[in-house]
């Protein structure tokens, strides 16, 4: 029988027991794999951030935990094992998810790589970042890592750089297995695809694992019952209400509204807006909000992007709307990281001696 659809508050997750292994994260953003590794049971002691509207909210949501917002270029192992008190080859699990907008199937791709961008609040290269995630590997040397990120960096042109990130991954002495994970079917009511790499030390003698896909999915009904109304910058206004209204009301659930817009103008757009379907999971989450409701003429809310996206209700995002709603987009739902971390910690870190 499925579970009702449930995310523990803020209070409740602080308060679960630790399972006594210790998490350094990279790339954190606003907090949502170290979210998910909390509820898991991990404990997070070093996290590190640059851009600085998830800064922001990382702090609002853990204010007691350590938090280096440096470019990750300028961390040193050293600084990583000094701040977390613990030596060389202690670490339980290192995490990380270096910006992936470079590789994305809905971007630019390969035609962004090499360059310095705008990214988020701050403008940065980020295709190169995966190996400065791998410098501090080998200076950290945990007993388990994993690395997150988009499912276009095993498509297309991106492989080439996928088989180098791999190599650089099993470099220091690691077993590494890769798996596209999909969100809807660990929890998530959100059709999400990651690429997940998870890394074991070659001395413990262990096999790298993924979570085992659960028997069903939430649809976005099931996650919005009983949803708060939205507050202030929780509701963002639409634009070109009168064009957009008439495809949205042309449009069945479940699509975008490309369909309506070639049959109205002749050409294709609106790809990126959807209508959601009550009865299915959301489509990817993006960093911009493109998504509307199927019964209302609105986008989504913050709190409905908060459910839907597996944080808890009480989860606080700071900035304006979109800052907000970025925050979502980018990250990882940390019901996700939940399964990904009980599987690591139940079939790696129990059979180590």
């Amino acid at each position: 029988m499925k579970p009702a659809y449930h995310i523990p508050t803020m209070r409740e997750i602080e308060a679960l027991p630790w399972n006594g292994y210790k998490v350094a994260s990279t790339f954190s953003g606003c907090g949502g794999s170290c979210l998910g590794y909390r509820m898991a049971g991990y404990k997070v002691i070093y996290a590190c951030e640059f851009i600085d509207e998830a800064q922001r909210t990382y702090k609002a949501n853990h204010p007691h935990s350590y938090l280096d917002t440096r470019d990750i270029r300028q961390v040193k192992p050293e600084d990583v094992l000094e701040k977390a008190n613990i030596d060389r080859g202690e670490l339980d699990l290192f995490d990380g998810s270096p910006p992936c907008s470079a590789f994305s199937t809905a971007g630019k791709r390969e035609a962004g790589w090499g360059q310095v961008k705008a990214y988020s609040d701050k403008s940065q290269r980020v295709d190169d970042l995966f190996f400065e995630y791998v410098r501090l590997i080998d200076g950290i040397r945990p007993k388990v890592f994993v690395a997150e990120n988009v499912s276009g960096l095993v498509k297309g042109t991106a492989k080439g750089y996928f088989k180098r990130i791999l190599a650089a991954l099993r470099e220091p002495g690691y077993r590494v297995s890769c798996r596209v994970l999909d969100a809807q079917w660990l929890g998530v009511p959100q059709s999400r695809q990651r690429t997940i790499f998870v890394g074991v030390r070659n001395d413990l003698n262990l096999d790298p694992v993924h979570p085992t896909p659960l028997p069903y999915r939430y649809s976005v009904a099931e996650a919005l019952e009983g949803v708060a109304k939205p507050g202030p910058n929780e509701l963002r206004s639409l634009s070109m209400a009168t064009k957009t209204e008439r495809l949205w009301r042309k449009t069945l659930p479940g699509n975008n509204l490309s369909a309506a817009c070639m049959e109205e103008t002749g050409k294709g757009s609106f790809f990126n807006m959807v209508k959601l379907s009550p009865t299915k999971p959301s489509p990817t989450i993006t960093a911009t909000c493109q998504q509307f409701h199927w019964d209302e003429f609105r986008y989504l809310t913050i709190p409905e992007a908060k459910r839907l996206c597996s944080f808890p209700d009480d989860f606080v995002l700071t900035g304006e709307f979109l800052q907000r709603f970025e925050r979502c987009g980018r990250s990882v739902p940390p019901l996700m990281m939940m399964q990904v971390a009980k599987t690591i910690e139940e079939r790696i870190l129990k059979c180590v001696a």
